[in-house]
């Protein structure tokens, strides 16, 4: 088995070193973990000794290097196919890559104006022009998800998958910023929040002392 290393950001702020650090810990798949604090004096140079993009989070599989969230996760799945990180049937497996693309890829208002800092609480605050429309879309997502794929559990797609990972960083965001969401949204929340590992990130987050201020409003 090759020896991972996950980088990782500050647990506070870090949205997307949270997706393949969330995988790894539900599924019990063994790992080193290094955060680097980002935006420190010597954050840069450090992150350029694992990433050639200077990002977090950064898989190191042995003498490869994977250092995009969504592509360590696809990594994740391939290498550790017990763990059934994406789900088995055909068109939920396709429809749950679909939507982990589109969480990859979009919501830019959102991720803009509801930064990730789940040590915080900022009710009424982000509501920029677009936010409502991303809020919608996403809710939108997880109750087409739960209604056709997820009868058999709590998750998108009934049990846990990449799908989960990659929504776990909006699901700390709407806690954050007080977001209202449908019943059917809210469930599904209250499942994500529940899991050990999510609540794992969230306690060692309130135990790192950096505050970086452009994610404090």
């Amino acid at each position: 088995m090759k020896r991972l290393t996950l980088i990782i950001g500050n647990k506070t702020y870090s949205s997307w070193s949270l997706r393949p650090w969330l995988v790894m810990k539900h599924a019990g798949i063994p790992f080193n973990e290094v955060r680097i604090p980002l935006f420190q004096e010597d954050s840069e140079q450090r992150l350029r000794e694992y990433s050639p993009s200077g990002l977090v989070p950064i898989l190191q599989a042995d003498d490869l290097a994977i250092w995009d969230s969504l592509a360590i996760c696809e990594y994740l799945a391939e290498q550790f196919p017990q763990h059934q990180l994406w789900p088995a049937d055909a068109a939920a497996r396709a429809v749950a890559r679909s939507v982990s693309a589109e969480m990859h890829s979009g919501f830019s208002a959102l991720r803009e104006n509801m930064t990730h800092n789940c040590r915080r609480r900022f009710p009424g605050v982000g509501r920029a022009p677009g936010v409502q429309e991303n809020i919608d879309r996403i809710c939108a997502i997880w109750r087409d998800c739960r209604a056709r794929f997820g009868a058999v559990g709590d998750m998108l797609f009934g049990k846990f998958s990449i799908a989960d990972a990659m929504f776990a960083p909006v699901v700390n965001r709407f806690v954050t910023y007080d977001v209202s969401v449908d019943p059917v949204s809210a469930a599904y929340m209250r499942a994500v929040l529940a899991l050990p590992a999510l609540q794992q990130w969230i306690a060692e987050a309130y135990e790192e002392k950096e505050v970086i201020a452009r994610y404090e409003h």
